[in-house]
């Protein structure tokens, strides 16, 4: 018998874009049974009528069938104070990133980025090939309008920001947004208001009268349903009728999308939570005073701050003693974030990094 024919062990080279990224790899092994404050989470979990909802809930039936999203979309619009046709579900933050890129972003395109931040961005930009330009924080981290502005070009295709930001906690004004908006019409914004109840600071009022704003929110932070990677994409309905084009039908599952629409019902736990939040950060910010270490003000659920060349040690010990932190110094030197959460957090966070002192 003849042999068949010979087995190439060639490998599929895949694209440039592709070949040229630095892969993203976030620690997130071995956190079960520490102090996470690491990844910006709601420290505490979801609001309880939110896990009752879903544990009657779940059935075969439940399963057996492909998502239903009409009555989500209904009632998470109503909620957010905006037409249906101007919201698109998500599968977190990350896939309303990608599909921004996904409808907007040819190879070779003019995207622009502020440095740090969050790293979905660049990597989203990356995959789809474009010519990605960062403008750099200024020294106190605060937003760099007139040097962004001066980088806008008319061929600048996509820009993105969060608001406030992630790592450094810092905010922009509406006015200085809408001059943003106003430098590129031919860009899409996008505004991620991640952290948005932290702050209170919303640009989703100017959707009806800016056709090139787009904005998110995410289920993953104050509402504690990061597992259930939940966001929602806002924008103009001639907009999104392009972006839902990019995006899988089925994204979403159907018990996130459950999820949110019991978690938007409960705001007393939301506003619970972010009180709580907000004393516990004044704490953190008496205490790393009283040790003398040197920090960023942050509107959002988090604070960056600065141990020098020690970084990397510190942010391994307090590991070693049950408690997540970030190190950020690769982009920021010296620098470490902290997640804020409740005061009894905040405090254990305190008395183990000043016995590092």
């Amino acid at each position: 018998m003849a042999d068949g024919p010979a087995l190439s062990t060639a490998t599929l080279r895949p694209r440039r874009a592709v070949l040229e990224m630095a892969p993203y790899t976030p620690p997130t092994a071995d956190r079960e049974g520490k102090l996470r404050l690491d990844f910006n989470e709601n420290t505490v979990g979801c609001a309880p009528r939110v896990v009752g909802y879903l544990k009657q809930l779940l059935n075969e039936s439940d399963l057996a069938i492909y998502p239903e999203y009409r009555d989500a979309r209904s009632e998470l619009a109503s909620f957010f104070g905006v037409e249906e046709q101007e919201l698109l579900l998500t599968n977190g933050t990350d896939e309303a990133i990608q599909v921004l890129v996904n409808t907007y972003v040819d190879a070779g395109d003019d995207v622009l980025l502020l440095r740090p931040s969050y790293a979905m961005y660049r990597f989203y930009a990356q995959v789809a090939g474009a010519a990605i330009r960062e403008v750099e924080y200024r020294a106190d981290l605060s937003f760099p309008l007139d040097e962004f502005l001066e980088r806008v070009r008319p061929s600048t295709r996509v820009i993105m920001l969060a608001n406030p930001n992630n790592p450094t906690g810092s905010g922009i004004t509406l006015p200085d947004l809408e001059r943003i908006l106003d430098r590129a019409p031919q860009a899409a914004v996008l505004v991620d208001e991640a952290y948005y109840e932290f702050c209170g600071v919303t640009a989703l009022d100017l959707i009806k009268k800016r056709p090139n704003l787009f904005l998110t929110r995410t289920f993953s932070k104050v509402y504690g349903m990061a597992a259930m990677r939940c966001g929602c994409l806002f924008s103009q309905g001639s907009n999104t009728q392009f972006l839902r084009k990019a995006q899988s039908p089925y994204s979403v599952n159907a018990l996130a999308v459950l999820a949110a629409r019991v978690a938007v019902r409960d705001q007393e736990y939301v506003t619970r939570y972010v009180n709580e939040v907000l004393a516990a950060r004044d704490l953190a910010y008496d205490g790393l005073r009283r040790l003398g270490v040197s920090f960023y003000p942050s509107q959002a659920n988090f604070v960056l701050f600065d141990v020098g060349e020690r970084a990397v040690r510190v942010r391994d010990e307090l590991r070693a003693r049950g408690i997540l932190v970030r190190d950020r110094s690769y982009e920021l030197p010296g620098c470490i974030r902290v997640t804020i959460g409740t005061r009894t957090q905040v405090l254990r966070f305190l008395e183990e990094l000043e016995k590092l002192w």
